[in-house]
């Protein structure tokens, strides 16, 4: 199952957001300086399972260089999570 990411208004943040049955993904374009989040510059993934209350983990090799580049981590993460689930 592909996620499909959709871009989420809030102002200064550009913010993509996508869900699986068990799984929400967040990818955020963050900088060192400016508007929006500010950390490691690049695209960072991160997920949170649905069925447990605890915070979102970043996705392996965040941030990416590209939002395409994220996007495809964390449908290969997905991927395992299914499998290990």
């Amino acid at each position: 199952m592909a996620l499909h990411f959709s871009q989420v208004w809030t102002g200064d943040l550009e913010m993509w957001i996508a869900s699986s049955d068990d799984y929400s993904f967040v990818i955020s374009n963050e900088s060192r300086s400016g508007p929006g989040l500010h950390g490691e510059p690049g695209f960072v993934a991160s997920y949170r399972p649905d069925f447990l209350n605890m915070p979102a983990a970043q996705v392996s090799g965040s941030p990416f260089g590209t939002f395409a580049e994220a996007e495809r981590a964390c449908n290969a993460f997905l991927g395992r999570l299914i499998i290990e689930g």
